[in-house]
């Protein structure tokens, strides 16, 4: 198993559904990764230096190289994929679309709505995924060391109508989960069904 590679950028490319492939020279041997577009901001120049992450993934005796901006998202890729009917680039495509705290934040809280924003993911599979996951993740992450975010949040009878029209407005799914969990904190918004006024709230929190 190759834990992660240490080595010159050489290249970087994007191919279609969002894909990326790098390619990393180590002691003059060339290796392409396949990371996700959220990864690409964090790399350095090419030919810098670069530390990333790695899991092998050999399917039909095929090697595929995927590369993580940590130890942390890589472990979360393992755990995905895991699941039944979760292969790698739905597991790919989950940490694409959301951010890593996010991501298991979603699942911890059985959050299937935010989850099935990925491409690919439908309900079912956001529910199979919080059913074999959510214990797991909420061990994991504590023993991972990574933030435990607040679980403040409107009811799950308003909550759709919270996130589509902030979705609307324009906002991401990762600044709508940050705004609704800390809004969330205020004692008489938390006890509160009305949502215009947590939506009120939200973009308030928002324009900050």
């Amino acid at each position: 198993m190759i834990s992660y590679l240490k080595g010159i950028l050489a290249d970087s490319q994007k191919h279609s559904g969002h894909r990326v492939i790098l390619t990393l020279e180590v002691n003059q041997v060339a290796y392409d990764l396949q990371i996700t577009s959220r990864h690409l901001p964090d790399l350095p120049s090419l030919g810098e230096v670069v530390q990333i992450h790695t899991h092998l993934q050999i399917r039909d005796d095929q090697p595929v190289l995927f590369g993580f901006s940590s130890k942390a998202e890589r472990d979360l890729f393992r755990q995905l994929i895991s699941v039944s009917g979760i292969g790698p680039q739905m597991g790919m495509a989950l940490l694409d679309t959301l951010a890593l705290s996010d991501l298991v934040q979603a699942i911890v809280t059985g959050n299937t709505r935010l989850l099935s924003r990925t491409p690919g993911v439908g309900g079912k599979t956001a529910e199979r995924i919080v059913l074999e996951l959510k214990t797991k993740l909420a061990e994991w992450r504590q023993q991972a060391g990574l933030s435990t975010a607040p679980t403040g949040g409107p009811a799950m009878s308003i909550q759709e109508d919270v996130e589509m029209t902030l979705l609307a407005l324009g906002y991401s799914n990762s600044e709508i989960l940050q705004a609704l969990q800390a809004v969330g904190q205020e004692t008489t918004l938390a006890k509160s069904g009305d949502s215009e006024a947590w939506i009120r709230e939200a973009i308030a929190w928002l324009s900050r």
